[in-house]
């Protein structure tokens, strides 16, 4: 996937079956909102979501990780 405009619940089902506290979703080079209801699906399935664009989504995984929080990413490569 290359738009985060694209990014749904159902797009991310793999991710959400493995049950993380924490989403971080990079959404490209640049920072856009959200698609609409994302949040809200993510909270019903038992996940808090973290969105920003796709540098600071690895440093905040990274530093999550370290921490040994129960986080997954999502990220949307960049040139």
């Amino acid at each position: 996937m290359t738009e985060a405009d694209a990014i749904s619940p159902e797009s991310l089902a793999d991710i959400l079956a493995a049950k993380p506290a924490l989403l971080v979703i990079g959404c490209g080079a640049a920072f856009r909102p959200p698609p609409p209801g994302l949040r809200d699906a993510l909270r019903a399935a038992g996940a808090a979501l973290e969105w920003m664009d796709t540098g600071a989504a690895c440093r905040t995984f990274n530093v999550l990780l370290a921490e040994d929080r129960g986080a997954a990413a999502a990220l949307i490569a960049v040139d």
